[in-house]
């Protein structure tokens, strides 16, 4: 007799309407992926997430899927909800001997609850930076040199509402899709750097604008390995205006994953963009391994990341989740790195059926 995967069972209960150009937008959109983003990248919100190191575009199987791969809401269970509170920080010490250097800082929460074909999210981030000033004529400043000199200091806060649908395309594939609506504020200030910090970058203010986006992401399942392709920020919504402005251009991120057994993941994630950050450019790649108990009460994540342009900047990050009863699970995460890379956290709240 011939059994199902649960997977493919989940797929065929849970295929919507064809919608025929979807397929084509989106590999049209990863025709476009060889573009630069003007912010952060998107591996800050989900605490599983963060315990594999960034490694989560082909496991993505929560509701933090409607934020890392929409199409991952297909391989999830019934009922899905996540209540999550994260922060990170490069490098760990944002000044040095001689002054100020240049350095980010996300602090991120959010609520997200996922069906098989269906999601809702809401996420709120604030994003600091402390960068050189392109006024000061010192167009190759090092982190060291920056002494008294201006620095410019940017913080962007955005709220976003999301809504994800999924649709499975035959019985190994599914595509989706996240339709947000991001309300962002963006503060900038040129101060001198003697005595700045993240923490005055983040008290900035700015005026409040409201943007549409769109994320789109595909899976493909064959047998024990997954295939994970994700498309952010497919609008590229810009906040400020002129040399004030901070875009949320385009990222692609691809993922593979594999399950040698129910209770063992293995993963490994790579960006396919490249993100000018406050510390220099950065394209992720991270490797990572999640094993859980037999009773599903208990489950232990670890993983490294890199970059492979610029600077390394190598971190390491580790994560549990602990069953306080049956489906519900109390989680955390930290991250850790070499001298001057980034450090960061989180918790949640999981919610399963």
């Amino acid at each position: 007799m011939h059994v199902e995967s649960r997977q493919a069972c989940l797929i065929r209960r849970t295929t919507l309407p064809a919608l025929p150009t979807l397929p084509i937008v989106f590999f049209t959109l990863l025709a476009l992926w060889p573009v630069r983003a003007a912010a952060q990248s998107g591996t800050g919100i989900g605490v599983r997430a963060q315990g594999l190191a960034g490694a989560f575009t082909a496991v993505a199987d929560d509701a933090t899927a409607t934020w890392w791969n929409p199409a991952g809401l297909a391989t999830g269970a019934i009922f899905n909800a996540v209540v999550e509170f994260d922060g990170f920080e490069e490098p760990r010490a944002g000044s040095s001997s001689s002054g100020v250097v240049p350095s980010w800082q996300l602090s991120a929460g959010g609520l997200s609850v996922a069906f098989p074909a269906f999601g809702l999210s809401y996420y709120r981030l604030r994003l600091s930076e402390i960068q050189a000033n392109p006024t000061t004529g010192v167009p190759n400043a090092s982190r060291q040199d920056q002494g008294t000199a201006d620095v410019r200091l940017r913080s962007l806060v955005l709220n976003q509402f999301g809504a994800t649908v999924g649709q499975s395309l035959g019985g190994h594939l599914v595509v989706g899709s996240t339709l947000k609506l991001v309300r962002g504020s963006l503060g900038v200030a040129v101060r001198s750097g003697s005595g700045v910090s993240l923490d005055d970058a983040s008290a900035l203010d700015g005026s409040g604008e409201t943007h549409a986006g769109l994320d789109m992401g595909a899976m493909a399942t064959w047998g024990s390995i997954r295939l994970g392709l994700v498309a952010r920020n497919v609008t590229q919504p810009t906040f400020g205006a002129g040399s004030d402005s901070m875009t949320l251009k385009r990222e692609v991120r691809a993922g593979v994953a594999a399950t040698p057994t129910s209770d063992v993941t293995v993963a490994f994630d790579a960006d396919l963009t490249t993100h000018p950050t406050a510390v220099g450019d950065e394209r992720q790649a991270a490797a990572g391994l999640e094993v859980w108990s037999r009773d599903r009460r208990l489950g232990v994540r670890g993983g490294i990341s890199a970059s492979t342009v610029g600077s390394a900047r190598s971190s390491a990050s580790g994560g549990a989740s602990w069953a306080l009863r049956h489906g519900v699970y109390i989680e955390g995460a930290g991250t850790v790195g070499a001298d001057n890379a980034r450090r960061g956290w989180g918790f949640d709240l999981r919610v399963t059926y």
